[in-house]
């Protein structure tokens, strides 16, 4: 008689509790599928873009104390450069870093324009992409001086660190990521890396001495000077009191790690 109740009764398993087909789990799916696919607002976007500016001036202050060039801002780098042709560098082959920098950029400035156009300039997974692959440049960085693998000391001795190249080549790819994001949002006005142009669309603007509310690019411009000079006076504090790179790398990367965070956040596009 139990053998009969007992095949009579529904028999249960773990397939019957977790169904691969399940409504909710679907709905759930679809809805962050959606959700990355998005096109995110450009509203205050350029409040992000300004945060970059400070991270703009923590990594050239440091890492100019330590390697002796740039890694986002290439006009001081092409200087460089082409003092190194008349062997005038302070610093054996520093020319060479600076060329690596620069072809970096470039090489940064071509991928990230290119991945942007075709996945979607506005897109929110592709803007995530974006800074999640300069955090990941920066905390790698970050990792290889705290490691030891490379030679991150401040002040920086005259010897030729060519391991020092990989965080040069890393950073300087990165930080066009930034400039990229920033012509893509629409926030030209605050390129996150270039001081010199942003100075003379600043002071040549013919609504300079226009209200607050009037003019924000104007206000965009002038705080975006004074955030990339505050992040760099920071990084050389900081640098200076560590003696060594990697906590403004660090910093530097759990910011980008921040905005990427954000972007997962921004509210989309109406």
């Amino acid at each position: 008689m139990s053998k009969e109740i007992g095949e009579a009764l529904p028999h249960h398993n773990s397939m019957d509790i977790t169904r691969p087909g399940d409504p909710t789990e679907k709905s759930f799916h679809a809805k962050m599928k959606k959700h990355f696919a998005q096109e995110v607002s450009t509203d205050h976007a350029d409040i992000l873009m300004l945060i970059c500016c400070l991270i703009t001036g923590f990594l050239d202050s440091t890492l100019y104390n330590a390697f002796k060039t740039f890694v986002s801002m290439q006009t001081g780098n092409t200087i460089f450069v082409a003092l190194g042709a008349s062997d005038q560098n302070n610093r054996p082959f520093g020319w060479a870093r600076s060329l690596i920098s620069i072809g970096f950029f470039c090489i940064g400035s071509f991928t990230f324009s290119r991945c942007h156009r075709f996945c979607g300039p506005l897109q929110r997974s592709t803007l995530i992409a974006s800074f999640l692959i300069q955090s990941c440049c920066i905390l790698l960085s970050a990792s290889l001086v705290q490691g030891l693998v490379i030679e991150g000391n401040v002040p920086a001795d005259l010897g030729t660190h060519w391991d020092q190249v990989g965080p040069i080549a890393l950073l300087s790819f990165q930080a066009a990521g930034q400039i990229v994001s920033s012509r893509f949002l629409g926030v030209g006005e605050v390129p996150t890396i270039v001081i010199t142009s942003l100075l003379c669309d600043l002071l040549s603007d013919p609504l300079l001495f226009a209200s607050v509310t009037k003019n924000p690019k104007r206000n965009r411009r002038a705080i975006a000077f004074v955030l990339t000079m505050v992040g760099a006076i920071v990084g050389g504090w900081v640098s200076k009191v560590t003696k060594s790179v990697s906590p403004m790398l660090w910093v530097a990367g759990g910011c980008k790690i921040a905005l990427t965070l954000v972007w997962g956040l921004w509210k989309e596009k109406v």
